[in-house]
């Protein structure tokens, strides 16, 4: 059962001690600098060409070689509590999202984010800022909890997991989906020939800071559903990248393995993780080779569009003067995606036509997926390496060196305080009539400044019953019903060597950190009755 519902529930997501901000005087540009915070859907570890890939990706290259980038940066497993921490600075129990946008009726599992827990677009409008976003919500689906009514001043996007790329039509049986497009609070109809949601959401986005008033600065916050499946994708954009992965997953794993390498975000001694459970490639027929080269084909063409459209954004903000005063951060909501979901029929609606076209429902599965989190361990909705680690570049004004490459070791939930940080915005003491939960994340704006600076807080997760706390360099994992495991990331970043037998004090001293940190973000321990809860509701998330 519980296997059942961890795959459904993956499906459907199309796809520590408080600590306040840093206080820290930094140089402040005269006028307060704009955010683009964007965030990529069901990306891997290293699906940018700054982070190993042979995917084409010169607008983020870019950004990473005038930037920075961490090669430890961690989210949640899924979606839609990856989101809350991002929106919040908050754990998801904490902010009402200890599952997902489901409510199980107990604190802490409402589904939505709650009133205490105050959104990027609440703070930063306290702060001064007109505040945007286009793409995924995926945090509330009531309208109470929509963008408009959690502090942005324009929304353009779907308030579900995810979205066709090409029209509105339901993707999964059930009640009527949510996953139609919204212009504010109203539902908006596609009317465009030649409609791909990622350019329209790109579209709609600079439209919103064309139209913002120039006195004042903005924060965007881009929620892309790019690459999450299904795998749709523009003809000219496939046709780039016939042939590249005619050498299969096995090869191209090894590939970038030595390219992440080169680029100085793994150590020569690390293994390449292998997943045994996959199949070589050599062992599949000729018809099989060309069905998944053909999903790979589509899937680098969705990045390879996605960094288009970055480009775009970041050209006119370049164009218009604003990007040396802009703050611009990239990251994914968790690891590559895990599921075969073209192979799911009791939950796909409709999966007609070819690999890429608007009737398809096909996603690439862990054969692929392997690839895009190389070296990594595991995928999405793991709690292993390649479950959580993202790629992260950061460019700032002021910012004294570029194109480094720092270790980082961050999680999602610091990234409002180092926001704040630069911004120079106090977090709200108090918020109409509501007293916030204080932040627990960490600024790490001194490690991008050039100062020997390391997360103070463990960093500690769970997600259906898995369980993971990071302590500097020692990672402890606590898969459902099973025992605690221990990995050195400093030598040992794809897990492939568990020390917990040699180490029983320190998986003593992560379980007592790990009951701590439940205990005050409202985590309740697991069970299979928990999951029957959920009766998968029919709802497609």
């Amino acid at each position: 059962m519980r296997i059942l519902i961890l795959g459904v529930f993956t499906l459907f997501c199309f796809s520590c001690k408080d600590a306040a901000t840093n206080k820290k005087e930094v140089t402040q540009p005269e006028k307060k600098p704009n955010i683009v915070l964007i965030m990529a859907d069901d990306m891997g570890f290293s699906d940018l060409g700054n982070y190993g890939s042979e995917i084409n990706t010169p607008s983020l290259d870019r950004l990473a070689n005038e930037g920075t980038r961490l090669s430890r940066f961690y989210t949640n497993t899924i979606c839609a509590p990856s989101r809350t921490s991002l929106l919040t600075g908050q754990y998801p129990h904490k902010a009402g999202m200890g599952f997902f946008n489901e409510d199980f009726g107990v604190k802490g599992y409402e589904g939505y984010i709650n009133k205490e827990s105050l959104t990027l677009g609440e703070v930063f409008k306290e702060g001064g800022y007109s505040t945007y976003m286009a793409g995924k919500w995926h945090v509330g689906n009531e309208r109470p909890h929509w963008p408009l009514q959690r502090g942005f001043d324009n929304f353009f996007g779907f308030l579900d997991g995810g979205a066709s790329y090409f029209d509105t039509k339901p993707l999964l049986k059930g009640p009527p989906s949510t996953a139609f497009l919204y212009e504010g609070n109203d539902v908006y109809n596609i009317e465009k020939e030649d409609f791909y949601l990622t350019d329209e959401l790109t579209t709609r986005a600079i439209d919103f800071v064309k139209n913002n008033p120039e006195e004042k600065p903005f924060l965007l916050y881009m929620a892309y559903n790019s690459p999450h499946w299904p795998l749709h994708a523009k003809p000219e954009d496939i046709a780039k990248y016939k042939g590249k992965y005619d050498a299969g997953w096995d090869e191209l794993r090894k590939l970038r393995f030595e390219n992440i390498k080169k680029l100085g975000l793994a150590d020569e001694d690390w293994n390449l993780f292998k997943d045994k459970l996959l199949p070589a490639w050599d062992s599949l027929t000729a018809e099989e080779k060309s069905e998944w080269t053909l999903k790979m084909e589509v899937y680098a063409a969705m990045v390879d569009n996605l960094d288009q459209n970055i480009g775009k954004l970041l050209n006119y903000l370049g164009t218009t003067g604003q990007l040396d005063n802009t703050v611009v951060i990239f990251l994914s909501d968790n690891g590559a995606e895990n599921m075969d979901v073209g192979k799911m029929p009791f939950t796909v609606k409709r999966n007609e036509g070819p690999v890429g076209t608007a009737g398809s429902m096909e996603s690439y599965s862990k054969k692929w997926a392997q690839v895009s989190n190389s070296p990594l361990r595991s995928y999405k909705s793991s709690p292993y390496e390649g479950g959580v680690a993202t790629p992260f570049i950061i460019r700032y004004p002021n910012q004294k060196e570029a194109g480094k490459v720092m270790k980082g070791g961050s999680h999602v939930v610091d990234i409002m305080p180092t926001l704040l940080d630069i911004a120079g915005i106090e977090y709200p003491e108090s918020y109409n009539g509501v007293t916030p939960n204080p932040l627990v994340g960490e600024s790490f704006l001194p490690l991008l400044q050039g100062e020997d600076w390391n997360r103070e807080q463990p960093i500690c997760f769970e997600w259906f019953g898995d369980r993971a706390v990071w302590l500097g360099d020692l990672k402890g994992v606590h898969q459902y019903n099973k025992e605690w495991e221990l990995y050195d990331l400093f030598t040992d970043r794809t897990e492939s060597n568990d020390i917990a037998a040699s180490q029983p004090e320190t998986i003593a001293k992560m379980d007592a950190i790990y009951n701590e940190w439940a205990k005050n973000n409202g985590v309740i321990a697991w069970s299979e009755e928990m999951g029957k809860k959920t009766q998968f509701r029919k709802s497609p998330h």
